[in-house]
Formats: C-alpha cells, structure tokens, sequence
C-alpha cells in the first residue's frame, strides 16, 4: 500500500481539501472529492489507530496527527485552513466555532474557502443538537415510512439512503457548485449539509403524488415499493433472489412470456403468488441465463462479491482493483478530465506534514 495517494487527476486536480476526521458521510464525500482529482490531507486526533489496509472511506489522501486541545496544533490547523480552497467537518454544531475554527474565523483569514459542514440534523433547529443516526434522519422525513411490505415494521435500507446518499452526495455536491460559484464572485461560503434536508430532496416526487393523493403513501398504493408483483424481488430454487421491474404494459407482458405464464395474469390479484411458485422452481443462475437480453426488466440479486465480478461491471471497470484491494472506481465519469481512485486508504499521521508543507504551511 502507498503512503501517499497517486498523482491527481481529474476534473478537481489542484483543489486542497482539508479534512477534519470523522465517521460515516463527511469521509465518503471527502473521498469523492478525492477520486475527482482533489488533493485532501486528513487531521486525525492522536489516539486513533490505523484500522487496516480495507478503511476504503479514507483512501486517496494523506494524514496528519493532531491534538486539538493543544494551542500548537490548533496554530497549525489555521494556517492549514488559510492554504486550503475546502475545509470539511463533521463535528456537532458549536464544536469547531468553541476550537476557534469556525467559519466566521477562518473565512475571515481565508474569504476564499469553502467551509462544508456534514451534519445529521444541520446547523439550526429544535433537534441540532441531539445524538441521533441515519435510521432516525430518515424517519422524520418520511423516507423510512415507505420502506417495506405493507402491515410490517419499516426496514431501514442500511445506511445508504441516510448517510451516503443524502449526506454524502449532498456535501459533495454543495462544495463543488460553491467551487464554481467561487469563480465568479472569488467569495467563499459555509455550506450546511444536513441528512434531513438531504432525505426531504429525495422526496419530492412523493409531495407531488400526496398532493393528487393523500392515499397514495400507503405502501399499498406505492408502484415501487416491493408490494406489486411486477416490481419486487422474488426466491429461487437455490435459495437465491431475483428481482422484476416490469412497470411498462409491453416489459410485464414479456416477463410473463418468458415465464410461460398467461398475459391475462398481470395486475390480477394472482399475480405474485403465481410467480413466487414459478420462480422456486429453477436456480437463480439459471433464471438469469433464460433472461439474457430480454427487455422483461429482470436482473439476478448479487451480493458484494459477486456484483464485483458481474460481466457488466466488469467490461465497464466499475470495481477496480487498487493496492491489492477491489473496491468502487470513481464516479461519475468524465470524457476529457477523467477521475481515478487517488490511492488506497491512509496511515493515520503519515504523509500529511509533507503535503501540507507543499502547500506553503509551516508545519
């Protein structure tokens, strides 16, 4: 493994990123920044421990120890931000203004900076303060109401919607329009990124539906949500899964084709029983051999090993091996300034004094 990430390429090359380390959505936004060609240095605190050469949130950057209740080191994260173009934090509201890093501060010394601020609940309101996790930011939203069959508990999906998709992205996002902005105003700014906001963007296609329909958020009456039988997944002989997006009248009419099953069948209240016993009746692998190149919206249920190693994935490089390491290639992809992953994961203390030194910091 490299202590220091890979020449920079892509459309960020040049960017300086400093990076307050913390969990979950600030370090993968910072790692998409850095697949885009963004020079990041990471500020861990002393008694962090290297976690092992599969700490993929924080590859593609370098890393430097520092105590933040030491004046010195907090000397040394100024004049950091002062070189920086992106400060990234993940702290509680108030954690880094009592540090004397806030934004108001550095934006003083440093108009220029894009100050991104990764939050669950963001910077204002009733709940700013309260420990909370993805699961809770998806709930008050409405997002976590929709998951699962209808009469059952709710199923959160992980920690991708929540954490990833609307913190992440959203921070992602943010800085990269505040980057743009930038050029023309030559101002920096503070950008509040939080889950709840984040999760309520991706709702906005339902406020329109609950709009029409104040019925329509039942899960019942959700198309997508798993309880239609031409849009769900469904067990096979071996014990694996398929899953069926058949919405279109001409797509459910070929899955049922190819099913040997009636046409008369679809949207009938038989429908899903009929499929879930014709389904069980062969292997998943060969479902997904009879499917091949059939436009009945079907494709087999991978899980990670094997998706990494899926003939489509593979002819389009979408898993690359880095330092001995599969893992996600950049994305998305760009045809003239193209991104790549910047490097493994970092050595906690390692290469950050160096890097930030090339920036002109004295540290």
């Amino acid at each position: 493994m490299r202590d220091s990430p890979r020449p920079a390429k892509g459309p960020l090359a040049g960017v300086r990123v400093l990076e307050f380390a913390g969990l979950g959505p600030a370090p993968y936004a910072t790692g998409l920044l850095s697949d885009m060609g963004a020079d990041v240095v990471r500020l861990e605190r002393p008694h962090i421990q290297a976690s092992g050469s599969l700490d993929l949130l924080s590859r593609g950057r370098v890393s430097m120890t520092v105590d933040l209740k030491d004046p010195g080191d907090l000397a040394r994260c100024r004049a950091a931000a002062c070189a920086a173009d992106v400060l990234i934090e993940g702290f509680r509201p108030g954690v880094m203004e009592r540090l004397g890093l806030g934004p108001d501060e550095l934006l003083k010394e440093n108009p220029r900076l894009v100050y991104g601020r990764m939050t669950g609940w963001g910077q204002t309101g009733p709940l700013a303060q309260t420990a909370a996790h993805d699961i809770n930011y998806i709930a008050i939203t409405g997002a976590l109401a929709m998951m699962g069959r209808p009469g059952e508990v709710p199923m959160p999906p992980n920690n991708l919607l929540g954490d990833f998709g609307a913190g992440s992205l959203f921070l992602a996002m943010g800085i990269v329009a505040a980057l743009y902005e930038r050029e023309r105003s030559g101002q920096g700014q503070v950008i509040d990124a939080a889950i709840v906001d984040g999760a309520a963007s991706f709702m906005t296609v339902y406020c329109g539906m609950l709009k029409r329909d104040p019925t329509i958020m039942r899960r019942e009456n959700l198309p997508l949500g798993g309880d239609k039988a031409n849009y769900r997944c469904y067990a096979c002989a071996d014990g694996g899964y398929v899953s069926v997006g058949a919405m279109e009248p001409h797509f459910h009419a070929e899955l049922l084709q190819r099913l040997g099953l009636p046409g008369a069948l679809a949207g009938t209240p038989e429908e899903a029983a009929a499929l879930e016993t014709k389904f069980l009746e062969r292997p998943r692998d060969e479902w997904t051999a009879l499917f091949a190149g059939s436009d009945a919206c079907f494709a087999p249920v991978l899980d990670l090993a094997e998706a990494q190693v899926h003939p489509h994935l593979s002819a389009r490089q979408t898993y690359v091996e880095v330092d001995g390491v599969l893992q996600s290639a950049q994305a998305p992809r760009f045809s003239r300034t193209p991104g790549a992953v910047q490097g493994g994961p970092c050595k906690p203390g390692v290469g950050g004094v160096q890097r930030l030194r090339s920036w002109g910091v004295d540290v």
